[in-house]
């Protein structure tokens, strides 16, 4: 995840670059059930409307927490499917909160309603992400359901009224990028605390959308826009939130928009880039679905490094026998073409692996999604 606002505050309020601080553990995003009201385009975990078999039960589930909280994971996101949908949600989420993680509810906003928002503001979630692919008709073709948009602003509204800190996400295509201008002026104007930009990624239902995947001067229009309204907010002393997930070339990407706006500034904000260090799948992002499998991340369910039925958590994060792991692990990781050759390397780290095998096999190719020139990334 790339947080656009702190290298914002950073142009805006240099700090000493200082040593870099590693998380204690992964943040974990846990996949609780694959069941969803909704069939969405781009879902990674190819949800659908019915009951999946062999899930996790809460006392597998509160056990599994244990070991989570023993190894030092500090970030818990419940997410799903519909995680709404499980019977023992609020069960879990109030303990995950009483073991001191910071819990959060991703959600696609559907079944918020006045029958559950104040079990959601007593269960005192951290931060509730719901998902939107656009304005009114674009949402609703994206989620294939009629009404869905004022269905998911409702729950929106519901959370900020009763103070809980509340986000968008909204994942970019060719489909629904006209949107996006709307979209931010919706996080104004319904006083959003955050916004999450996400790149197609492919995975799951992204996978095979993959041919709508936004063109690359697509993207980087959407990157000025995002960086010149997240830069425009902080000047009028607006506390708002943006990131961006999913392509870590986002980061190189706002050292060359800095360097031309704020070049006293460059050389402060590449270091900090560099402290980042880009893609953290496989060793700060963790992902475990609704089977108990364990993934480097949420778009890498067709590889699998243990289970914890079978196996702690925390001894599967640790093992680098698996190839792909120990290439994820590896500092700096082994990668080829166009992305092994970048001036900027150190800030990316090689973007996202995924996508790489995805289109060639070979997870350490160039990642085909970075929409960086040549001569962005010191190549001749």
């Amino acid at each position: 995840m790339f947080r656009i606002s702190q290298y914002m505050e950073e142009i805006a309020r240099p700090t000493p670059l200082g040593p870099k601080r590693n998380p204690p553990g992964p943040v974990v995003i846990w996949n609780l059930i694959r069941r969803c009201n909704l069939t969405c385009k781009h879902c990674y975990s190819i949800s659908a409307d019915k009951d999946f078999p062999g899930e996790l039960t809460t006392t597998e589930i509160n056990e599994v927490m244990d070991d989570l909280k023993r190894f030092r994971v500090p970030v818990l996101i419940l997410s799903g499917g519909e995680p709404l949908l499980r019977p023992d949600i609020f069960d879990i989420a109030r303990r995950a909160k009483d073991l001191s993680f910071y819990v959060g509810l991703s959600s696609n906003g559907t079944l918020i309603d006045e029958n559950n928002i104040r079990r959601i503001a007593e269960t005192d979630f951290d931060y509730v992400g719901i998902s939107l692919d656009g304005i009114r008709e674009t949402h609703d073709k994206f989620r294939r359901m009629q009404g869905a948009f004022e269905k998911s602003l409702h729950g929106i509204r519901l959370c900020r009224d009763l103070d809980l800190k509340i986000g968008v996400r909204f994942t970019m295509t060719q489909d629904n990028a006209h949107d996006l201008p709307g979209l931010l002026k919706l996080v104004e104007d319904e006083g959003i605390d955050r916004f999450y930009f996400s790149h197609l990624n492919y995975a799951g239902r992204g996978n095979k959308n993959r041919k709508d995947d936004a063109h690359h001067q697509m993207t980087r229009q959407a990157m000025d826009l995002l960086f010149d309204t997240c830069w425009e907010y902080q000047s009028r002393g607006l506390n708002k939130e943006f990131t961006t997930g999913n392509n870590d070339a986002d980061g190189v990407y706002f050292l060359h928009w800095a360097a031309k706006r704020f070049p006293e500034q460059a050389a402060h904000v590449r270091a900090k880039l560099a402290q980042w260090g880009g893609n953290s799948s496989g060793v700060n992002v963790a992902n475990i679905d609704n089977l108990g499998n364990v993934h480097p991340d949420t778009m890498w369910w067709h590889h699998t490094l243990g289970n914890v039925r079978e196996r702690p958590f925390s001894e599967i994060w640790q093992d680098v026998s698996d190839p792909i792991m120990a290439g994820l692990k590896a500092k700096p990781r082994k990668v080829s073409g166009r992305c092994g050759v970048c001036a900027h390397f150190d800030i990316c780290d090689g973007n996202t692996r995924v996508r790489a095998q995805q289109l060639s096999g070979d997870p350490w190719a160039e990642d085909p999604g970075c929409y960086l020139t040549d001569a962005e990334i010191g190549l001749k």
